[in-house]
């Protein structure tokens, strides 16, 4: 099984382009792409410096993130603390390669058939 078939296996690419298609949830992407471990509060406080966004809302964006398996909460004492998988970013590059280039392939058959 290629490399690509299992990244579009571990993970539903719907799910996750459809958690990706929300800005505020992008901001959060953005907020933990460097891999470091984040509190909710951490990242509420860094959201909120542009929008009006509160723990709350933060937390259900990181839920859809999570579901979509683009983010991993874990306790740390009292308080969750959030990270960003970037392996899951590759599968869907993968993913978009494949079906690219299932679309070239189609192309290229439709291409020779109306020519001949």
């Amino acid at each position: 099984m290629s490399r690509a078939s299992t990244s579009a296996n571990a993970v539903d690419p719907a799910a996750a382009f459809a958690a990706l298609g929300d800005r505020t949830r992008l901001a959060i992407i953005t907020q933990l792409r460097d891999g470091q471990p984040r509190s909710i509060n951490w990242l509420a406080t860094r959201l909120a410096a542009d929008t009006d966004i509160t723990r709350q809302a933060v937390t259900k964006h990181l839920r859809v993130l999570e579901r979509a398996g683009l983010v991993r909460t874990r306790r740390v004492g009292r308080e969750s603390q959030c990270s960003f998988q970037p392996e899951v970013v590759a599968g869907l590059r993968d993913y978009l390669d494949t079906v690219s280039r299932q679309w070239e392939d189609a192309l290229t058959r439709l291409k020779s058939f109306v020519e001949d």
